[in-house]
């Protein structure tokens, strides 16, 4: 990845370091995470860039951690089998063109951005917004474009999109976000109250609907309308 910060900001060290990372990758493909092209990109991205530089020595654990205003920067697994899902296994209908609800760090964007080519991204907090903006810069993500909004108006002028990821939970699954997506396009998202069990859902447009299939149970922060200038 060619960027603004130094091999050293990239590579990290000691509990940042390329050992760490693939240390994470093994408990990923353990944890039955078998796209190898998710893989690599995960073993690659250095997450300690996307967290409070006093968390930085975590890192690279399977944990979700703090990034302010409430927020979090998911659990590895969740981020690997959240984009898993989104891809497919069918390489020929891989997204090109991707919508993210809730940017947070923008760890799942840079994810992301090297697997598809264009991903849109929504944060409604501001100052979540211009850090992730000011690091994408740094990384020269140059396919990554971000929005200051209300999450659950997605973003409509560049719709539709071959696949839409949400990371927090509203209790139903908003009806402009699946307006959204295109027919035979995916979208992945939490659903359910935070004090209640949530499911983490595969949604396919068909010709005549959308088929829903549930993968499994999580625990994300609450789908919040509204944006948050700071």
């Amino acid at each position: 990845m060619n960027t603004h910060l130094s091999r050293e900001d990239l590579l990290g060290i000691g509990m940042t370091s390329q050992r760490r990372r693939d240390q994470l990758i093994e408990k990923l493909r353990s944890a039955g995470v078998c796209d190898d092209e998710v893989l690599q990109v995960i073993r690659n991205m250095p997450r300690h860039l996307f967290v409070d530089e006093a968390m930085s020595n975590r890192a690279y654990e399977n944990c979700a951690l703090p990034i302010g205003y409430g927020q979090t920067i998911s659990q590895p697994l969740i981020v690997a089998r959240m984009t898993q899902a989104l891809l497919g296994s069918d390489p020929a209908r891989r997204p090109k063109k991707l919508l993210e609800v809730g940017t947070g760090s923008g760890y799942q964007a840079a994810i992301l951005s090297l697997l598809v080519d264009e991903v849109y991204s929504v944060e409604r907090i501001y100052e979540l917004y211009t850090r992730t903006r000011g690091l994408c810069r740094r990384l020269q993500f140059s396919n990554i474009h971000l929005k200051h909004a209300d999450g659950g108006w997605g973003w409509p002028e560049h719709a539709p999109f071959d696949a839409i990821i949400v990371t927090a939970a509203p209790e139903e699954v908003p009806q402009e976000l699946l307006s959204q997506l295109k027919p035979g396009g995916r979208m992945v998202i939490p659903v359910g109250r935070m004090d209640n069990v949530q499911r983490l859902m595969l949604i396919e447009r068909t010709q005549s609907g959308y088929e829903a299939e549930e993968l499994e149970a999580v625990s994300f922060v609450p789908f919040l309308s509204g944006r948050v200038n700071q």
